[in-house]
């Protein structure tokens, strides 16, 4: 029995939530649109994520079921977090909480050596984007969130680019769009 490639769920759950709150980090949607971003994190980003990881896992793919799972729970928590408890909270908690998803994120960008050169790219960009975030609030300078933000739309586009990839390239049953395949 072949099983569905459950990747491109989980890559365009990631990038379009990830879109939606680099549009408001970097500025280029106002501030207002958070519950909009949200409702995407709880359902798209969160929920499509995480079952696109627990498919990954009934594959054997490590790496697919560490990072869709991994960053499903994350949009779960930040949408719970605004939501429910960020009243209270510092910016430095924060920054702390963003930092701690860099480091996470700069191991799975290490797995994503010996994988496919768009998901590296994707890690590339997510990387960066994770320590500008965090600086915004660990540091107190603006700049590096709207920073921040131009890199989430980076890591969205190249995201949202392998997810449709995976989706075109199997249909047509050849390479339609290259994923740099190691």
């Amino acid at each position: 029995m072949k099983l569905a490639n459950p990747a491109p769920l989980g890559l365009f759950g990631f990038a379009l939530t990830t879109f939606l709150l680099s549009m408001i980090n970097s500025g280029n949607m106002a501030p207002t649109g958070l519950g909009i971003v949200l409702a995407m994190a709880f359902a798209f980003g969160g929920t499509a994520q995480f079952f696109a990881g627990l498919m990954e896992m009934v594959k054997g793919n490590t790496f697919g079921f560490v990072a869709f799972c991994s960053y499903g729970a994350f949009w779960w928590s930040f949408a719970a977090f605004v939501h429910f408890f960020a009243a209270g909270v510092t910016g430095e908690a924060v920054g702390w909480y963003l930092f701690a998803w860099g480091l996470f994120t700069t191991v799975m960008w290490v797995g994503t050596f010996a994988l496919n050169r768009a998901l590296f790219l994707v890690f590339t960009a997510l990387v960066p984007t994770f320590f500008l975030l965090a600086g915004k609030d660990l540091l107190g300078v603006p700049v590096l969130g709207m920073l921040g933000g131009y890199g989430g739309l980076i890591t969205a586009a190249l995201a949202f680019y392998l997810g449709a990839a995976e989706v075109i390239n199997e249909a047509h049953g050849k390479t339609v769009l290259p994923i740099g395949a190691r």
